[in-house]
């Protein structure tokens, strides 16, 4: 299976879409990354 590749932009801005107290796997979800991706 092919990896995924996300372009920098799109990795840095992953954390400003979260909203204050939103849990990790909603963000995680909403910027389409796996929590193995979000903990490396």
């Amino acid at each position: 299976m092919k990896e995924k590749q996300f372009a920098v932009e799109q990795i840095v801005a992953g954390p400003k879409e979260a909203e204050p107290g939103m849990p990790v796997a909603d963000l995680i979800r909403r910027i389409g990354i796996t929590e193995q991706t979000f903990d490396h």
